[in-house]
């Protein structure tokens, strides 16, 4: 259960003064539904209204709060032009403008001869200052109302900046105070506050300075954060390792086929990577792996031979990736393989009906069939393994953690590999998946050829379309890809569509189109007929999966390159260069770029290596867009910005390990405040993994 201490935190945003139901509905857009989530939403800038000047001495354009008498109220003559009111101190005159105002609200507000406190921005206009509508009007006895430093928070259409704040001043001021979670000695070392001080001085900034990601409170809100993530991962993770494993080894006489009919010698890294998974299947405990390889780096036959270790050792296991054509590529490639092995292999997915799938259901459960590749139909119930001992999940961020205890719920003890193309820098693969151990394929396997990469301004439409006939009349086959624009599915479709008209003027009717409003089997069909060469150039979205092997394909263009991360644009390379032919990757941009845009062309320009691009991308676009967390099932944090507070991490996770290994159930002290912790940055999952042991 939440501590009751947290009650008024998670309590709805309509509790706030000021927030009916309907700026409720807007701050909720903004922020999320509970009060705890305005605590999150820290302030981006400030107004300093400390500077108080006479009227003679208040320079241009400058925020300025002025004590003044109301002389005289100035009302227009055409409604188009501007409401005033004269006020005057002993140095000179003050001019309030109001555009589109009711005359006898401000004389109300503004009654002549009374002397008021006037807050806003100051700008000199012929000769006269002028305030156009103030921020703030009070009495001189109310003067204490205006605050002297007021936060500007990130804002959304609807929502007054006004309304919100006094909002989240009412959220500040109902904070409890909270048991310290914190190692007493840490926090000291550090010099920084309570968590009840940080939230409050965090909300009242003094300065810019204040709003740094180093300053102390804003470091330690980010520390708590990450620690809540990180003990949440290692509880999990140990809630994990304390399930019954048990030991699967085999004696190698199906790993040693497969490997005597690789045309390549296995690189250092994949037998390092398979030394550490064959340790973890001898183990007594559940494995739960992530395997990490750039695109091509041989990752489809580790994942082979770790299902054969199983196999030898007479269990089953099964591969699962997050499309149709993925599992059939899947499939058709490990199947000469598996035939040097002399070991069954079927393919299981949502489009497999009748007879044909009865059969392989009756063999899986049989315990016939041991190798079995599919899509997420292996989660339906009547696909029964008779003993399921391994199970590979590709492209892991398509899939939920629910997802993958599903699988691994289809067998007893089931080991679980998970395997990525997608190269995470070190600090998200610690934050996403900490609950695995990891292995990284670091090599490119010989005879891959480096990928030419050019950069190309989008004036140059023309000759690039040229330069591609000549291409596809030398027998090369060519991918073009259309932007996402503005995330509008209706947009990018225009783009994709309006492209493909284009290329056909050029190419005729050897040009096909695929994007994501299409249905899977009509997608599949165009994406067979470019493998099989019937079509030679496919523009496409970015539904262009990963893993879509086409050996021929060796020029793959990117449109508006400069709207694509740097993973996207490492993984679309990733495309061309599986042949045996030189390739190219062009990518077309706007002239008009942007530093960052400019730095991450550079880095894809100059470096085919993953992992060196992740860390890029993360330094120039932070955690948030690295992946497009949205889809990608990685934490999204509101405190931490791990651009900055990488350090923090490590020194989380090394905190969270040691908690775990001296206090599992969170029974001291210290654990029961982290309980606590766990619960108000809703990692409720975890600490009720406590409960249910």
């Amino acid at each position: 259960m939440r501590p009751a201490v947290l009650f008024p935190l998670f309590r709805p945003l309509s509790s706030l003064p000021g927030l009916g139901p309907k700026l409720a509905k807007l701050a909720e857009k903004l922020a999320g539904p509970h009060v705890v989530d305005l605590l999150w939403h820290l302030p981006s800038g400030v107004i300093d209204r400390r500077f108080s000047p006479k009227i003679a001495e208040a320079p241009n354009d400058r925020v300025a709060t002025l004590t003044v008498r109301v002389d005289g109220h100035v009302p227009p003559i055409n409604p188009r032009h501007p409401y005033k009111v004269r006020c005057t101190d002993e140095t000179g005159v003050l001019e309030l403008v109001y555009f589109h105002a009711r005359g006898e609200w401000l004389q109300k507000q503004l009654p002549v001869g009374t002397t008021v406190v006037v807050s806003g921005r100051v700008e000199w206009f012929h000769e006269t200052l002028q305030m156009p509508h103030p921020d703030a009007v009070t009495t001189v006895d109310a003067r204490d109302e205006i605050e002297p430093v007021e936060p500007v928070y990130p804002m959304t259409a609807g929502l007054p900046a006004k309304t919100l704040r006094k909002a989240i001043r009412a959220a500040v001021s109902d904070v409890p105070e909270l048991p310290e979670w914190q190692d007493a000695a840490w926090l000291a070392r550090q010099g920084w506050p309570t968590w009840h001080d940080a939230i409050r001085r965090a909300h009242h900034p003094d300065d810019e300075a204040d709003l740094a990601a180093t300053n102390a409170n804003r470091k330690r809100l980010a520390f708590d954060e990450l620690l809540a993530n990180q003990l949440a991962l290692a509880l999990v993770r140990l809630h994990q390792r304390s399930l019954a494993g048990r030991a699967v080894a085999g004696d190698g006489t199906l790993r040693a086929k497969v490997t005597a009919a690789l045309p390549f010698q296995l690189t250092p890294s994949q037998r390092t990577s398979l030394a550490e998974i064959y340790e973890d299947m001898a183990a007594e405990r559940r494995m739960l792996r992530l395997l990490q390889g750039d695109v091509g780096s041989g990752k489809t036959v580790v994942a082979l031979l770790a299902m054969l270790n199983a196999v030898e050792a007479g269990k089953q296991a099964a591969l699962m990736a997050p499309t149709e054509i993925l599992a059939r590529q899947h499939a058709e490639s490990l199947a000469p393989l598996c035939d040097a092995a002399g070991v069954p292999l079927a393919l299981l997915t949502g489009r497999d009906k009748g007879k044909a799938r009865q059969m392989v259901l009756d063999r899986l459960a049989s315990g016939e069939l041991p190798l079995l590749v599919g899509t997420h139909a292996l989660f339906q119930e009547d696909v029964a393994f008779k003993d399921l001992a391994l199970a590979v999940i590709d492209e892991q961020h398509r899939f939920g953690v629910h997802q993958r205890l599903q699988l691994s719920a289809k067998g007893r003890a089931v080991d679980v590999l998970v395997m990525t193309a997608t190269p995470i820098p070190r600090t998200l693969t610690l934050t996403a998946y900490g609950d695995m151990d990891v292995s990284r394929l670091t090599e490119k396997p010989a005879g891959r050829k480096p990928v030419q990469t050019v950069t190309v301004a989008l004036d140059r439409l023309e000759e690039v379309a040229a330069g591609i006939r000549r291409k596809v009349a030398e027998g090369a086959r060519a991918y073009w890809v259309c932007p996402l624009v503005d995330e509008s599915e209706q947009l990018d479709l225009a783009a994709a569509t309006e492209r493909h008209a284009f290329l056909r003027a050029t190419f005729g009717d050897r040009v096909g189109l695929v994007h994501g409003k299409m249905r899977g089997p009509d997608k599949d069909a165009v994406m067979t007929a470019f493998a099989e060469g019937r079509l030679d150039v496919l523009v496409a979205t970015t539904v262009i999966e990963v893993g879509v092997n086409v050996p021929e394909a060796t020029v793959m263009v990117v449109e508006h390159a400069e709207r694509f991360g740097l993973a996207q644009l490492h993984q679309l390379r990733g495309r061309v260069g599986r042949g045996d032919k030189p390739s190219t990757c062009l990518l077309l941009f706007d002239p008009h770029l942007t530093e960052t845009a400019r730095a991450r062309l550079k880095t894809i320009r100059d470096t085919e290596d993953g992992f060196v691009i992740a860390e890029e991308d993360l330094r120039l676009r932070g955690a948030g867009e690295v992946l497009g967390t949205r889809q990608s099932g990685l934490p999204e944090f509101r405190l931490a910005d791990l651009a900055v507070h990488g350090d923090l991490l490590a020194v989380a996770r090394d905190d969270a390990r040691l908690i775990v290994d001296r206090d599992p159930d969170l029974a001291t002290p210290r654990g029961q405040a982290l309980r606590t912790l766990l619960y108000l940055f809703e990692r409720d999952a975890a600490a009720k993994t406590l409960r249910s042991g």
